[in-house]
């Protein structure tokens, strides 16, 4: 990382990005006397935290997705709550609505689920998409509307929604516009054999530690406003953009072989959030600049849900992560 050339003291910003993301080893650590393995899914869990984000994770039943959203609000002193998605809910159920109070003659706001810190919006596919749109509403302007009072959402609001692989009987799909609100696309998988032998060793014996709060909410608050203080350089900049333009005009990056399997490409949302990730990721591995490495660690989860595939791509099994995964391993790194 050459910063000869800005006037940007790199040692500074290191200096200060490892004092301010000293908590999430703490807070990692108290999410792992719960939750065992899937490392992946804490990080980006956490990526979304500290990026201002939503995150849509995508995995069989049974694999933690609420254990680890409900862990991270009891580690850091937040809010939590769920609402399970089902086909008779509606958008009152997930905002609020107004009640008329007979001793007062007068409607009294009562608020729903989404206000609190951390809500997981469980099996988001199994609702209608008026109620999809109103929580991905409030996701987006960080406020609800009921009646004609508009309420701002506390900070930090992060959405964790989650959404079956296997059913398709009795669900709404996340319209492609939709899903690209979220800013990662997270699929976890099984844990490994030793880990789910840990897993089933703990349940037996009911021996799960308290989760404590070790994290209060200001601090979150400050590294939401650190993680921008995270070098950049023009050159990684350059990287993210190549990347994110070669899901369009694939033929400009020599990948003339993937340009029928793509409909569309990532959308200027898409970039936003690699970068804004990519920084996120350099913060929690306690480092105040951006490497290569950050960006195609997160490139997946980022791109995965913003590159459409068409039926000839369907037709020969292929998939968006394989495209992008052609596309990672095509353009070139600085």
């Amino acid at each position: 990382m050459d910063a000869q050339n800005t006037n940007v003291d790199i040692a500074q910003i290191n200096e200060k990005i490892e004092k301010e993301s000293a908590f999430v080893d703490i807070l990692t650590q108290e999410m792992n006397k719960v939750i065992i393995g899937q490392k992946e899914m804490i990080e980006r869990l956490l990526i979304g935290l500290i990026g201002r984000g939503h995150i849509l994770l995508e995995g069989v039943p049974g694999l933690a997705k609420t254990l680890a959203i409900n862990t991270l609000s009891n580690a850091v002193d937040g809010s939590f709550s769920r609402i399970q998605f089902t086909p008779d809910l509606l958008p009152a159920d997930v905002v609020g609505t107004m009640i008329y109070n007979m001793k007062e003659n007068d409607f009294s706001i009562k608020k729903g689920p989404i206000f609190a810190n951390f809500v997981l919006a469980d099996e988001i596919n199994r609702a209608p998409a008026k109620v999809q749109s109103a929580l991905l509403e409030a996701m987006q302007e960080k406020q609800v509307t009921i009646g004609d009072e508009t309420f701002i959402l506390d900070k930090p609001f992060l959405v964790m929604a989650t959404q079956n692989p296997v059913e398709q009987e009795g669900t709404y799909p996340l319209p492609e516009a939709q899903v690209d609100r979220f800013m990662l696309k997270t699929v976890i998988d099984y844990p490994k054999i030793n880990e789910e032998q840990q897993v089933v060793r703990a349940n037996l014996a009911g021996d799960f530690d308290k989760v404590k709060s070790v994290v209060s909410i200001d601090k979150i608050l400050k590294a939401q406003d650190a993680v921008k203080d995270v070098y950049m350089d023009e050159k990684i900049e350059k990287y993210i953009l190549d990347l994110i333009f070669a899901t369009r005009y694939p033929e400009q990056y020599k990948l003339d072989e993937i340009k029928p399997l793509i409909s569309f490409g990532a959308s200027p949302r898409g970039s936003i959030n690699l970068a804004t990730c990519a920084k996120c990721y350099a913060f929690i591995k306690r480092r105040g600049y951006v490497i290569p490495e950050d960006v195609r660690a997160v490139v997946m989860d980022v791109l995965r849900h913003r590159v459409g595939i068409t039926y000839e791509a369907e037709a020969e099994n292929v998939t968006s992560e394989d495209l992008i995964a052609k596309i990672v391993n095509k353009v070139e790194v600085p």
